[in-house]
């Protein structure tokens, strides 16, 4: 059985078993093979793929991660650097990119993590390139930016979908993926590299967004439709007896947005405490409305939680 294959029977395996005490020790060793499988991928064994995935894994922030990821300069360093104000070396030269680069953009109140990944080569699925490294790195993310020059043929955009796939990664299902197209190269001239006319074609492109990395253009429609893809939720809390405050946002990933969820994610024992919880917002029909642990929050709710 492949590493991967192993990975997705222990996933099964743990979104199967109840979380209770009598469990709690079971999900511990899940957790712990779970953990050195991963590493696996990171670092195959025997060596392949150039030794150790040291500066590859890099610690998970925030309420998501996004990765960029395509073929050697392409634009995935100009592109992080102008969108988190975080310096990834940029050259003209390919491999400039050498280990992950993390950066943290604030988007509609999210706190969203972006990951600059090394160029991978055709072969990555195979460990040519320390592509194994890579694309485990990608696997780890929430979703994935296919950063394609469009100077290059759209071939290219196959040819990476392929080592994704390659390695377990499918796009467009689940986790979803998006492809876009940079609209310029190096000090290549905007109004001279790409048309109007070859834009609306692009734009017809399924999951495709046109930008310029360099000219910081249509940066707007890239995080827009990168908010869209995340499918995130927003939910603004109220201390008893004040306003709610709409500048930190407690953020859940849609499908996980009970109350009970709510809860979890501020700390787990929160949900022990709870007696009940005020809701206003478009989850409900009355504002206020008492709800309990299993109720459904929608995007920009308000919550107010009651002790027992």
């Amino acid at each position: 059985m492949s590493v991967l294959a192993k990975i997705a029977e222990i996933e099964n395996e743990m979104a199967r078993t109840q979380k209770n005490k009598a469990t709690a020790h079971h999900l511990g060793l899940l957790k712990a093979r779970l953990a050195k499988l991963r590493r696996e991928l990171i670092t195959p064994k025997g060596g392949s793929g150039g030794g150790p995935g040291e500066g590859f894994d890099v610690a998970k922030t925030g309420d998501a991660r996004v990765g960029f990821v395509g073929f050697p300069s392409v634009g995935k360093s100009t592109l992080l650097s102008n969108l988190a104000g975080v310096y990834s070396e940029v050259a003209a030269y390919e491999f400039t990119t050498l280990t992950t680069v993390p950066g943290v953009i604030r988007y509609k109140g999210a706190k969203i993590q972006l990951l600059d990944l090394p160029g991978i080569i055709e072969g990555a699925k195979d460990g040519k390139g320390r592509g194994r490294q890579v694309i485990a790195v990608a696997r780890t993310c929430n979703l994935i930016l296919i950063v394609l020059d469009v100077l290059k043929p759209l071939l290219h955009k196959k040819l990476i979908e392929h080592e994704l796939e390659g390695f377990g990664i499918r796009l467009n299902k689940q986790p979803p993926n998006i492809g876009y197209k940079k609209k310029d190269k190096g000090g290549i001239n905007f109004t001279a590299t790409i048309s109007i006319e070859e834009l609306d074609v692009i734009y017809k492109v399924p999951h495709c967004v046109p930008i310029s990395a360099h000219h910081r253009w249509n940066f707007d429609d890239l995080l827009e439709r990168m908010w869209d893809y995340l499918q995130l939720v927003r939910i603004y809390t109220k201390p008893k007896g004040q306003l709610p405050d709409y500048t930190s946002p407690v953020v859940l990933p849609d499908g996980r947005t009970s109350v009970e969820d709510f809860c979890l994610k501020i700390h787990k024992n929160l949900i022990k405490e709870l007696k009940y919880a005020l809701v206003w917002g478009s989850s409900v029909k009355h504002n206020p409305q008492k709800v309990g642990k299993d109720h459904v929050m929608e995007d920009e709710d308000v919550i107010q939680l009651v002790k027992k």
